[in-house]
């Protein structure tokens, strides 16, 4: 039985803070001439969620065509500032390591609320994207719900691979409870990662299998995911 292990990226593997803010500030004064105000909160949100709040809170209607605009524009940012992030920006403490180990049990992707491109550029800029096949994940334009991006990243998975995971054999890694909900929804394993802004007992508490207080244990972090 294949197993896999879907990865949050933002500080799960990759701490990019203090870029995300610019980025959406570029973005959106490109699509709508306003000037950024003010941010939602992120914490383990869907892209699709966040720019639909951006809009709204900055007065603008909430179409399509505003939010692949914003989208695009998104995309591009990332893309000019990404010597940028990799200088300024890092990889977790042991996520190249725990990523390297893993690769030899799990087929590994990630689940997270960034675009597709974001995504590859974020691991990318710290040489991550070597462990991870990008094609079979869940990203934050497939839904403004968690838990539907693990839906997507099982169906890419059973396309991919000939047959739908069972549950059972997906370990969900992430730093917030909207991590291990969404694991939790489908029926799969939930690690947690205390190194965002939630602590080991919140992680505890929302039904994590197994927390960690950090990624730099390699032999705890396999340990958690054979769990």
């Amino acid at each position: 039985m294949t197993r896999y292990v879907l990865w949050d990226i933002d500080l799960t593997l990759v701490d990019a803070r203090g870029f995300g803010t610019r980025w959406y500030a570029r973005a959106l004064a490109e699509v709508t001439g306003l000037q950024l105000e003010r941010m939602p909160d992120t914490a383990g949100r869907t892209e699709l969620a966040i720019a639909s709040d951006v809009l709204r809170v900055h007065g603008v209607a909430v179409e399509e065509t505003t939010v692949a605009a914003l989208f695009d524009a998104l995309d591009a940012a990332v893309a000019d500032t990404r010597e940028e992030l990799a200088r300024d920006g890092r990889a977790m403490p042991g996520a190249q390591r725990a990523l390297h180990a893993a690769s030899e049990e799990f087929v590994q992707t990630a689940v997270t609320g960034n675009l597709h491109q974001v995504a590859r550029h974020k691991v990318g800029a710290f040489g991550l994207d070597r462990h991870l096949d990008l094609d079979i994940g869940g990203f934050g334009a497939d839904s403004v719900h968690r838990h539907e991006l693990i839906t997507a990243a099982m169906a890419k998975a059973g396309a991919k691979h000939g047959t739908p995971p069972a549950a059972g054999s997906v370990v969900v890694v992430g730093d917030t409870p909207h991590d291990v909900a969404g694991a939790l929804h489908h029926g799969a394993v939930a690690v947690g990662v205390a190194t965002g802004g939630s602590s080991t007992d919140q992680l505890r508490a929302a039904g994590a299998a197994a927390v960690l207080p950090d990624l730099t244990d390699t032999t705890a972090v396999l340990a958690a995911l054979r769990s």
